[in-house]
């Protein structure tokens, strides 16, 4: 199956089996960061070229980028930036099939000169943008991306950059599952311009407050550069107040 516009399908089904996996012990696989962001490049320039800048830091320590798939905003400049500088390989986009129509710009056409004979040619939108996997709603897509980023190498977590209400969403499922002791993978966001200030406020206030307990106030590490972001991953240590469960295969 292909999406409206013509973007390849890395599956052989679009619509894979959610599974989140233990984490493999093996330190030879890649480094993968999933990234949280917003389907709108926002109004600051601050945004935009904070997605290119971390771009440019996962490129620079071969990081690969799991994300949910979109060509827009800065889900676009991210992942375009990073397959400019490490090949489409580098970039898995994972997006649920009800949203390829406004995630993905069906207009989207790139085209490079031939040096041969001059003439323009089309590049295949995975050249620009990475490979893409549709699956059918936003549960599969969440699990789908998580278990990437557990089943990755070292220094693999998971990042959010500026966005709305998906963003903070999948950013706060994300830490729950931490906290749950479902994923033990680290969590940062890149607060560009003070805009998570409000988050990370509440999230002392809440502790404050008692509904966020101990160590597990510092869930979510905070970062204001990329280079930042990848140490604050690389480096996150598991809080010692999350529940010790077992969730077998969930």
């Amino acid at each position: 199956m292909e999406p409206s516009n013509g973007a390849p399908v890395a599956a052989s089904s679009p619509f894979p089996e959610p599974r989140i996996a233990t984490p493999s012990t093996a330190a030879t696989k890649r480094t993968k960061i999933c990234v949280y962001c917003g389907s709108s490049a926002g109004t600051r320039p601050e945004h935009v070229e904070a997605a290119r800048a971390l771009a440019r830091a996962m490129a620079a320590n071969n990081i690969a980028l799991v994300y949910g798939g979109g060509t827009v905003g800065l889900m676009g400049e991210v992942a375009k930036t990073l397959v400019s500088l490490s090949g489409p390989d580098a970039v898995h986009g994972i997006i649920p099939e009800a949203l390829v129509r406004y995630e993905r710009d069906p207009t989207y056409t790139s085209k490079q000169l031939n040096g041969a004979t001059g003439a323009h040619m089309a590049v295949p939108e995975e050249a620009v943008f990475g490979r893409t996997t549709i699956v059918r709603d936003m549960h599969t897509r969440k699990r789908l991306m998580a278990q990437e980023v557990i089943e990755g190498g070292p220094g693999s977590g998971f990042l959010a950059l500026s966005g709305g209400y998906g963003t903070i969403e999948e950013l706060f499922e994300t830490a729950t599952w931490n906290q749950l002791g479902i994923h033990n993978k680290g969590i940062c966001v890149l607060n560009i311009n003070g805009f998570y200030d409000g988050i990370l406020a509440w999230i002392k206030k809440s502790g404050e407050e008692g509904f966020i307990h101990g160590d597990n106030m510092r869930i979510l590490a905070e970062a204001k550069t990329a280079e930042e972001a990848i140490t604050a991953l690389r480096d996150y240590k598991v809080s010692e107040a999350v529940y010790k469960l077992s969730w077998s295969n969930q």
